[in-house]
Parts: C-alpha cells; structure tokens; sequence
C-alpha cells in the first residue's frame, strides 16, 4: 500500500503548478493534502478511482485537509473536542488501521499563537493515544515542528522562531514517546539536508535551506511494516514538497 501525504499551500494553485501529473504518476492508494486552502466543489478535483474525503475551515481560504483513497473508509471523522473550526484533522478508518491526517496550528510570528499550540498539541496525542487502543495508526502531515537540530538546516538560528522552540520540540518527544515512530527518521537517522518546507524567501529552495516538518507517524508495532519512506523534493508546486510511506499489508 503506498500513500503521499503533500501541503499544497492552496490545490487550486497547485493544480497549476504540476500537482496533476505528480498525482497521476504517484498512483498511491491514498492521497493525503493539506492546506487546500477551497471547498472540494472549488478545487474542482474528483480523480476517477478515488474517493474523495474533504474538509474545510469555516474561514474562506484558510487551512483545510483532504484525503483521496482508492478504497473507501469504513467511517470517518473531523477535528478534536474543543478544537473545530479549521479544517485541521481528518480521521479515516479502514479495516487494519486508522489515517489521522492532520495540519498542525503555527505558532506564528512572535509565537502569538504558541500557548494554543501546546493545549492543541496535548490534546492531539491523547486522541491519537484514544486512538491507538483500538487498532494501529498512520498520522501524516505538516506537523510543523522540525524535531531534532539535523531536521533543519541552520538550528542555531532559529531557536526561538515557530516550528523550532524548545516547547514544540518537547511535545513532538512526547508524542513519539507515546508509541509511535517517525519512520523517516528511524529508517535514515543520520541523514542530513533532508528537508519538506523551504521558505520562498533569499532562494531558499534553490540553496537547500530547508526544515523538515512533514512527516509519517507510525504506530511502533507497524514500524515493521513499513517498506519505504522517502521525501520528494524535487517536485514542485508548493514550499512543501510530498513525503511518502509504503507499506506491505
């Protein structure tokens, strides 16, 4: 089974941009997006074969995910508790696990939206703990939060900006603590320059100047189950390029 897992910053520009031929040669069973920034009906996107599973912020424009599977889900959800609005988590069930595809709240410029972001994200891991009872879990998605120092390019640098505190950081330890694996990392501990996001500021991309802040989660019991990881920079589109995972079910 191979999924893709992409933050188009907005399908309609995507979709100009070359998101429909890397879709078409991708062929995954599952097609995870975020920051679709449209309605479905607006995204006009309705890839035969697929079932397609949108959901929007209320906010015209704004975040948004969506999930297009070659098989349908067995049932699906939207959002957390407390935490709705934004178009942020969709939860699919299918026969040997659940998908939580997700785009996590930026803290932002100046970190205005840090302490949200430390209730959201403790509430995030004791739904996908919730979750992870009932039968083994992928989580994918822009988690904004680069992990450890090999994750971005200059660490020292951008301490204290979002996505790269010392607070995010801990949460994403605390996360993976609770049973799940960061399959990129696990299968290439020791690779560097590997990176998801690039800013379109000073050349970034062109330089490498990156963070790795999208990601596979795996639940620790289908680590093993895990064929591949790989990232795909060179495809355009978007400041995120796609990650993926396959999988021998």
């Amino acid at each position: 089974m191979r999924l893709i897992s992409w933050n188009v910053n907005g399908i309609r520009a995507c979709r100009t941009k070359g998101f429909d031929a890397f879709f078409s040669q991708a062929d995954a069973d599952i097609f995870c997006l975020q920051e679709v920034k449209a309605t479905a009906e607006q995204s006009g996107l309705c890839p035969p074969g697929y079932f397609v599973y949108w959901h929007s912020a209320e906010r015209a424009g704004y975040s948004g995910t969506a999930v297009l599977s070659k098989f349908p889900a067995l049932s699906v959800r939207t959002d957390m508790e407390n935490h709705t609005g934004e178009g942020r988590i969709q939860t699919l069930e299918f026969a040997d696990f659940f998908l939580v595809n997700v785009y996590v709240p930026n803290s932002k410029r100046e970190l205005l939206r840090l302490d949200y972001r430390m209730v959201w994200q403790d509430a995030f891991t004791e739904y996908l703990i919730s979750l992870d009872a009932k039968k083994p879990l992928i989580v994918c998605g822009d988690l904004n939060v680069a992990h450890q120092e090999i994750d971005i390019k200059h660490p020292k640098a951008n301490r204290r900006n979002a996505g790269f505190t010392d607070e995010e950081r801990g949460k994403m330890t605390k996360l993976l603590a609770a049973g799940f694996t960061d399959i990129f990392r696990a299968r290439n501990p020791e690779e560097r320059d590997a990176y998801t996001w690039w800013s379109y500021m000073g050349n970034a991309r062109q330089k490498n100047v990156g963070w790795r802040i999208d990601y596979f989660l795996v639940s620790d019991r289908l680590a093993e189950k895990v064929a591949s990881a790989p990232l795909f920079p060179q495809i355009m589109g978007s400041d995120h390029c796609p990650v993926g995972l396959t999988l021998s079910f």
